[in-house]
């Protein structure tokens, strides 16, 4: 018992890095600059792809993958994740603040349950359904709809977390089928790398040195941020970690405040609350059932073994 307490202790720790490692991927990328959105994506992955390259070099696998059918869904993955990066970024340097960006990007899980609806035939249980739309109202209140210059950056940032949605639903297919998570991080870093590669040849922005610096740090906060949140789900069940992950808006708005003097507004910071009060309440809901399931197993199969005689008792205790 102790080992998992210890164990579920390190999960949170871990996806606590994680959280802090992609606000700060945030805050480079927004301190980066008038750069184009390729060539910032492609500072983001460059050195995910040479840190996973070298790994996969060092296993007894190396760059082999599961089977041919996980292809079309590493393909998807990559398609449908660098979308969602490249979108995700698009808010980070439009919106009032990067903890805006942040907490409309977190709306994946949410995605991820319709989208393991249609994919995977997973029926969501009508809770589920009720903090999606409940999670979805305070997006709308970070978003607040309306003909203003901040109506492209907040769809944006809600596309971003839609793709990303998608995308982990096709990892969690991927991990059905076997395939390693560390071939998958690899597909969609050098994916979107050679993806980016033309658009950074033919329409490459002169850097300074501090640009250049700021693109490598969040690189640097990207892959820590990978590597983080793949411990934390080796340490921990997602069901019990998971919504951990929303303190990266917390981290986002103390390095906006700091870094980039931004301030959320009330109305988003109710946005935020009520999205992740969502998260928490799907969490508490399913962890809730899961005990009441266990318990009521555990009670069922008590009942169906055969009665310990007297003897028995004090024969195993002598």
């Amino acid at each position: 018992m102790r080992h998992l307490h210890f164990q579920k202790g390190l999960g949170v720790l871990f996806i606590l890095g994680a959280a802090l490692a992609f606000a700060g991927m945030n805050l480079f990328v927004n301190l980066a600059g008038e750069l184009p959105l390729m060539q910032k994506v492609f500072f983001r992955n460059a050195l995910t792809l040479g840190v996973t390259f070298f790994l996969l070099l060092a296993q007894k696998e190396k760059f082999r993958i599961h089977d041919r059918g996980c292809i079309p869904w590493l393909l998807m993955r990559s398609l449908f994740g660098f979308l969602g990066v490249l979108l995700n970024f698009y808010a980070i340097d439009h919106l009032a603040s990067i903890s805006d960006a942040s907490i409309l990007n977190k709306l994946s899980p949410f995605f991820a349950i319709l989208f393991s609806a249609l994919l995977l035939r997973e029926r969501p249980a009508w809770w589920e359904i009720l903090f999606v739309l409940v999670a979805f109202g305070g997006a709308m209140l970070v978003v607040r709809p309306g003909w203003n210059m901040q109506l492209l950056p907040a769809l944006s940032g809600l596309a971003s977390g839609a793709l990303a949605g998608f995308a982990y639903t096709c990892v969690r297919i991927l991990g059905i089928r076997g395939e390693r998570g560390m071939m998958t991080v690899f597909f969609f870093a050098a994916f979107s790398t050679v993806v980016c590669l033309p658009f950074l040849i033919f329409d490459y922005t002169p850097m300074t040195v501090m640009q250049a610096v700021y693109l490598l740090l969040a690189g640097v906060c990207a892959t820590a941020g990978q590597f983080f949140i793949t411990a934390a789900y080796r340490s921990a069940p997602a069901k019990e970690i998971a919504v951990f992950d929303y303190a990266q808006v917390p981290f986002a708005a103390v390095l906006g405040f700091l870094f980039l003097s931004q301030i959320p507004d009330l109305v988003s910071v109710v946005g935020y609350v009520v999205i992740i009060g969502a998260a928490v309440g799907n969490r508490a809901v399913r962890l809730r059932r899961s005990k009441r399931q266990t318990a009521s197993q555990d009670k069922t199969a008590a009942e169906q073994e055969p009665p310990t005689h007297s003897d028995d008792v004090s024969h195993d205790s002598a």
